[in-house]
């Protein structure tokens, strides 16, 4: 994943809409009916958790692609002795390894936290591009249980075994990412070779046995963690141009390169590669490991990817598949010093935009060096645990229900056929008006409407297809909630 930044005016923008309409048409359904019932269950967990962790949180830089030879802002090189010399900065690089002790790693605390804000699942990094495992492998030395990394000698030394057994104690299923490419294996970038871009630095087609040997790694280190680290229910896999290509693929994307203004001079930022991962062979293995797992091969059109991941952004309107908005609590992916968190009417908002629209939203967390959150990420679950426990009825297993959202409206319904109206506060605004209308939506004639964490039953009239309700004093001064307040609908017209 790329370095995040959260700016919530991007996230709605008619590109996004572009984007959301491109990805309707290559979503191609599960047909395992063990992962379908995974799959539905997922849907109505709503809220999860991601987390990039690494020797990059060191330095307080985006994770792992300042070692991309790719003239990208995420890609810069800052830091280290000498920065303006590439090899002298990967050697720099990797000997982060060498001073990284997170000795204040706690994940028992993260997962109660975790809990308390509503999410139901996590994803967290075994292993980023740069390829240093966050976890005991046997087909690396490069992770966090070598000899030359500090933290080898501490007990929660295999970071991975101590965060799936927190998040599973308080009841939140796991889901291990992985990235697909690993810029450290000689079978990826051979030191033969210069690093070109992200893709492997050799051609595969020429060197069948080299790449079969990355294959085979990958797989090996996969297939680890779905045998040794208990029950997983995603298997989150990024980079996701390490995928299986044919010639047309191949000319669609340089066709496209052409016509960008990168590409004006004949300069391309990256190319485009057939690699192929033999996912197809993996997946079969891995459910054998894990039956049922959900499989999410993220940017890769077909039936590997049982979800689709938007990356930063929410798309304009509901989408025909399930989905989830990946979006960074503060910051970037990765830890950033004095990150500034959403504000809990913020993080809020944007969990309920997801929900109507039939979305999860995966709130990422970034670790420090010393293996601690922020204070910033503390405050925001804790403002998102408040407000659920008086809201979370109307997040949980809802679907959408046209129109999703009315002016700073949005709307959900649960399996009984309760309508949720979500009223989102607006800036500076600490109470819901005395009376609100909603246009679109028409409840059944004697229908019953409440404020959910109130018991007293709302006085409504019909107002042409709509119906406005009416706030009483006494429940605005005293109001269950903060941020939003959602009024329960018992039944409506169809």
């Amino acid at each position: 994943m790329k370095k995040g930044i959260f700016i919530i005016a991007l996230l709605f923008s008619a590109q996004i809409f572009a984007q959301a309409i491109y990805e309707d048409e290559r979503y191609v359904p599960e047909t395992d009916p063990l992962v379908l019932k995974n799959l539905d269950e997922w849907q109505g967990k709503k809220f999860g958790l991601l987390m990039h962790w690494g020797t990059y949180s060191q330095w307080g830089i985006v994770e792992s692609w300042s070692i991309c030879p790719e003239d990208y802002g995420w890609c810069e090189r800052k830091k280290g002795s000498n920065p303006s010399n590439y090899n002298d900065y990967i050697k720099d690089y990797e000997g982060l390894r060498k001073t990284f002790n997170p000795v204040k790693f706690d994940p028992a605390k993260w997962a109660k936290a975790a809990k308390y804000a509503g999410m139901k699942y996590m994803v967290f990094t075994t292993k980023h591009h740069d390829g240093f495992n966050m976890y005991d492998t046997k087909y690396s030395d490069y992770k966090i249980t070598s000899k030359d990394v500090p933290f080898h000698t501490n007990p929660k030394a295999d970071v991975l075994k101590e965060i799936f057994n927190s998040f599973r104690g308080e009841g939140i299923s796991t889901g291990a990412y992985f990235s697909k490419p690993d810029w450290h294996n000689e079978n990826y970038w051979d030191p033969y070779f210069p690093p070109f871009d992200r893709n492997v630095n050799y051609d595969p087609s020429l060197y069948p046995e080299k790449w079969q040997k990355y294959v085979d790694f990958t797989h090996n280190q996969i297939l680890e963690i779905l045998s040794n680290y208990g029950k997983v229910d995603i298997l989150w896999l990024d980079g996701g141009w390490v995928r299986k290509r044919d010639q047309v693929n191949i000319k669609e994307n340089y066709d496209e390169k052409f016509t960008e203004n990168e590409s004006k001079n004949g300069f391309i930022k990256h190319r485009v590669v057939d690699q192929d991962p033999k996912m197809d062979e993996l997946v079969v293995k891995a459910r054998q490991k894990q039956p049922g797992l959900i499989v999410v091969d993220r940017a890769v059109h077909g039936k590997n990817q049982n979800y689709l991941t938007p990356e930063g952004r929410v798309p304009a309107k509901t989408l025909p598949y399930p989905w989830e908005s990946c979006i960074p609590a503060g910051g970037g992916w990765s830890y950033s010093p004095g990150a500034t968190y959403m504000t809990g009417r913020q993080g809020i908002h944007l969990l309920i935009d997801i929900v109507a629209k039939g979305g999860n939203l995966l709130l990422n967390v970034a670790p420090s060096p010393e293996g601690e959150w922020d204070k910033g990420a503390y405050d925001l679950l804790q403002a998102y645990g408040d407000w659920m426990k008086v809201n979370s009825t109307a997040i949980y297993n809802t679907k959408p229900i046209e129109p999703y959202k009315e002016e700073n409206i949005c709307f959900t319904q649960n399996k009984a056929g309760n309508v949720f109206a979500f009223y989102l506060a607006k800036e500076g605004e600490d109470k819901i008006p005395a009376e609100v209308t909603v246009k679109a939506i028409s409840p059944k004639k004697g229908t019953k409407i409440t404020m959910l964490g109130s018991k007293t039953s709302l006085k409504w009239t019909k107002e042409g297809n709509g119906f406005k309700v009416i706030i009483p004093e006494s429940l605005r001064n005293n109001l269950p909630a903060k941020e939003a307040w959602t009024l329960k609908i018992e039944a409506i017209n169809r």
